[in-house]
């Protein structure tokens, strides 16, 4: 007899064979145990995770000789024909290659007649997604309300291109990715009844390999075994899937916790002499980081399938938690942009590079006093006296053996932040209105300077200090303080912005000075020309002079002069806008 491969072989035959999917498993367990039978099932999710096999085994349900039930017997004459694939009652069709309507029409022509020697005519369609617009419209009647003896079983890996017509006349069940755990698992199974010697890590990673589905992972076994020549170890399937020993996965990450950039390279440069995969050797990084982590946060949770738990944790006292998920973090930017680098190698160097430039050189304690704290040095190279301070401060992945014990890191340093004070009346005043030379703005800021009372030559200092947004504010940069006496204020309103005022405003305005100043003042706002600048008169003003002398600086360069004689070119100045300070 020929040989068959295991993902055929090793199909499930019954329910209590699947592995994973209880979740669809019990809701058609019972339905087929308490007689709720719908006409239409569709099965959904990604290949290989067993949406035929369920829904083969769920036609073998309904047409057992012995009855309906979640347990058909498997013996009788229409199980054996549904496990052979020779039963006329079950018509897998596949929608793939038969998308016309042409093709539904014929399919749906023998509807009406009686299964010839089942209890129900099945219909299984598989990739039911690829059937034409004409073909669902066409099959939509039927669908919706068969001949009691037909049963339609629907499959598809794309359900997003179902019609809604479609989904709403079946009961759908989304299939789930395998787990890792449930691939090894079922994987050692089958290894050990096939008499298959085997190794635990090569399952682990047959079983991420597989991406999720059980059918890759039989597939890739069965390759795995042929490349081993009949056994399975660990060095052998790397060697197949192209992936990294994972002793060099730990070597960068301490040398990572270590920040010692030479001998990342190094180890990359023995990485290449296998010829890797280094989207997968980043696929490595991410998953020792994710184990690092975990055995920060909970110890006794981690995974020790490889055998290595007691190097995890090393590693896991050797970096912190924030510098843990740096890593992670960095390796995942990292391998979603390794396609745009030149080569595979150069993009993960850069990767591991970014992982020593972007760790933080010190982890600030909040409890230390802010009088103890000093600045950091911006740079340590080996030039630099503080690089002592740096190196004392990396704590070795593994002392020398007989050596005194590594030393405790110094106590982080950070520089306090100054207090923050109240701005003076002069800071409202922009930078750019010092620097025009006027007599109107030294005047206001001498008189800002002098005094906060409100008076109308700083009154355009004191707007800013207000605190008014929106219309409000809008409202009293377009006023002239007239005159104060008795904490009464009057003001003068430019007429153009008459539209903007209302009464509510001035109430507004009152209360800012009143808050401002800590006591009762009355304002009085009237409508007209102001008799000098108001404060948005000041603010275009100012900004006209800065572009003024914007333009003047730029026609005067003689660089541009240069390379508009040479070109003869020409300036644009309305392109030209003074920076902003």
């Amino acid at each position: 007899m020929s040989y068959q491969v295991l993902a055929r072989k090793w199909r499930p035959r019954s329910f209590r064979e699947m592995v994973g999917q209880e979740h669809v498993l019990q809701a058609l367990i019972n339905a087929l145990d308490h007689d709720r039978l719908h006409h239409a099932y569709l099965f959904t999710g990604t290949r290989g995770v067993g949406k035929t096999t369920i829904a083969r085994i769920l036609a073998k349900c309904l047409n057992c000789e012995q009855g309906v039930s979640s347990e058909p017997c498997g013996e009788c004459g229409s199980c054996r024909e549904i496990a052979e694939g020779r039963s006329v009652d079950l018509l897998e069709v596949d929608a793939a290659s038969r998308t016309k309507v042409e093709d539904t029409r014929e399919l749906l022509e023998n509807v009406q007649y009686a299964p010839t020697r089942s209890r129900y005519k099945v219909y299984l369609i598989d990739e039911v997604h690829m059937l034409s617009t004409s073909s669902f419209n066409a099959l939509l009647k039927t669908l919706e309300e068969p001949p009691p003896h037909v049963k339609f079983l629907l499959a598809t890996t794309d359900p997003q291109k179902l019609p809604a017509t479609v989904l709403s006349r079946c009961l759908q069940f989304n299939l789930k990715n395998m787990p890792p755990e449930q691939i090894v698992g079922h994987l050692a199974n089958v290894l050990e009844q096939e008499m298959v010697s085997f190794e635990e890590p090569a399952l682990w990673l047959l079983g991420r390999a597989a991406a999720g589905s059980m059918r890759d992972a039989l597939s890739l076994t069965d390759q795995a075994i042929a490349f081993g020549s009949g056994k399975l170890s660990e060095s052998d399937v790397r060697s197949m899937l192209g992936t990294v020993d994972l002793s060099f996965v730990y070597q960068l990450l301490e040398g990572i916790a270590a920040g010692d950039p030479a001998e990342l390279l190094a180890v990359v440069g023995r990485m290449a002499e296998h010829a890797p995969d280094f989207e997968g050797s980043c696929d490595e990084l991410i998953s020792l980081t994710h184990r690092v982590a975990v055995a920060q946060a909970v110890p006794d949770a981690v995974d020790n399938s490889w055998g290595d738990a007691e190097r995890v944790v090393a590693l896991a006292q050797s970096i912190t938690a924030e510098d843990a998920q740096l890593f992670y973090q960095i390796a995942i930017n990292g391998k979603r942009d390794m396609g745009l680098s030149p080569d595979p190698r150069s993009g993960f160097e850069m990767l591991l590079l970014r992982m020593l430039a972007f760790r933080p050189s010190a982890v600030i304690d909040e409890s230390i006093d802010a009088a103890q704290l000093q600045p950091v040095p911006s740079s340590i190279t080996p030039d630099n006296p503080a690089a002592e301070v740096g190196a004392k401060a990396k704590k070795p992945l593994e002392p020398a053996r007989g050596s005194a014990p590594p030393p405790e890191p110094p106590t982080p340093v950070q520089t306090p932040r100054p207090a923050l004070s109240r701005q003076p009346l002069a800071d409202a005043v922009p930078a750019q209105s010092a620097e025009s030379g006027s007599a109107e703005v030294t005047a206001v800021l001498e008189a800002a300077a002098a005094a906060v009372e409100p008076t109308p030559k700083n009154w355009p200092a004191l707007l800013s200090q207000l605190g008014l947004r929106g219309m409000v504010q809008n409202v009293a940069a377009n006023m002239e303080l007239l005159s104060v006496a008795d904490d009464k204020l009057e003001f003068v309103l430019d007429s153009d912005n008459a539209s903007l005022f209302n009464e509510s405003q001035q109430q507004k305005i009152a209360l800012a000075l009143e808050n401002y100043l800590g006591r009762k003042v009355s304002v009085t706002i009237t409508l007209g020309q102001p008799g000098g600048e108001t404060p948005a008169m000041q603010q275009a003003r100012a900004a006209r002079e800065r572009q003024q002398q914007a333009v003047a600086e730029i026609e005067n360069d003689p660089r541009l002069q240069s390379l508009i004689a040479r070109f003869d070119g020409e300036l644009d100045a309305s392109s030209i806008a003074p920076l902003e300070s």
